[in-house]
């Protein structure tokens, strides 16, 4: 019988995938201590393993979230771009540091309560969406590699939240009714900017905004404050509506345009992870999306390196950003993903 290690964050899903991966695999539980953990939590995450007859692991990797999550996100913020944390997290800790923790203790794979799925095709470990599509966590997924996946097992990924928590219910597990988190678990209030300042214990510089032609609009309070396609909180009275687009670190300057002038078709990114196919090396057609609440356009996809490609959308998309992340489908199938530049 195989040994999967089960990575429990305290929530529902992972609870009950956890019951779900201990009828046909020798279980071990596991909860990484993050700088966000709480001891409500791990005391949640430790009373799963002891209502299913498993073990618990309590994995300190607090000074790694610091080093490559909150570090990655600080600096993104500060080069001008805006980062999804959640990726970072997802491809250097829970299928990084906690497989090979896994390994480490003779396990298997690991087994965890995301809402993907994964499919061997062609010789190949595929990630595919979740049956649940308004629950699939394909795009944040996108950063692993064929030996990850192929060590992963993702038990919700043919069910809905409603069917997860009805099993945990049926498990009688205690935080069957516990609510979901929807914020960056590092930031639970949604301030980012107070967060970096607090951590770091830098004030932000503030410096111009200005428009596309090099008009001084105003002061801002520092160009981590500010995202693409942001309208309000500007603190600005304008004439007539203005948006970020653009943020120059050499500079300091916030630049504004128009809502017409945020649509764009061309998108580049880099480190680029070739997922479900190897790189065809030559254009092709596709479907990908540049945020995780949008739905995925047609596009064309032109590879430039191993690890870089060109995206040019049938139709302009508006606020492309830096730092997030654009993933390219085939329907279900993710073909890969990447850091837009």
């Amino acid at each position: 019988m195989k040994k999967i290690l089960i990575a429990l964050s305290g929530g529902v899903d992972s609870s009950a995938a956890a019951g779900i991966i201990k009828k046909d695999y020798n279980a071990v539980g596991a909860t990484m201590k993050l700088y966000c953990s709480s001891e409500q939590d791990i005391a949640d995450a430790e009373k799963i393993c002891k209502k299913t007859g498993i073990p618990f692991y309590l994995l300190d990797f607090e000074d790694d979230f610091k080093k490559y999550v909150i570090g990655n996100f600080i600096d993104t913020y500060r080069n001008g771009g805006t980062p999804n944390p959640c990726i970072v997290c997802n491809k250097i800790m829970k299928f990084g540091k906690l497989l090979e923790t896994a390994e480490k203790l003779g396990c298997d794979g690991i087994a965890t309560g995301h809402y993907a799925n994964i499919e061997y095709k062609n010789g190949r470990y595929c990630l595919k969406k979740a049956a649940d599509l308004s629950k699939d966590q394909s795009y944040v997924l996108y950063g692993l590699t064929q030996n990850q996946l192929s060590k992963t097992l993702f038990p919700l990924g043919n069910m809905t939240k409603e069917c997860a928590r009805e099993l945990a219910e049926n498990f009688q597990f205690d935080n069957a009714k516990k609510k979901e988190s929807q914020d960056i678990c590092f930031v639970p209030d949604g301030d980012y900017f107070k967060f970096i300042e607090t951590y770091t214990g830098k004030k932000f510089k503030e410096g111009y905004f200005k428009d596309r032609k090099g008009n001084i609009l105003g002061i801002h309070k520092g160009i981590e404050k500010y995202t693409i396609g942001q309208r309000k909180g500007l603190g600005l009275a304008l004439p007539h509506p203005m948006y970020v687009c653009e943020k120059n670190t050499d500079t300091n300057e916030v630049i504004l345009c128009t809502n017409e002038e945020l649509f764009k078709k061309e998108v580049y990114v880099k480190a680029f992870n070739w997922v479900s196919i190897e790189n065809p090396g030559k254009e092709f057609r596709a479907l990908a999306k540049i945020r995780y609440n949008m739905k995925e356009q047609p596009c064309t996809v032109y590879p430039v390196s191993e690890t870089e490609i060109r995206i040019m959308f049938d139709e302009p998309q508006r606020a492309v950003t830096k730092g997030q992340s654009a993933v390219v489908y085939d329907n279900n199938y993710v073909i890969g993903g990447g850091i837009i530049k």
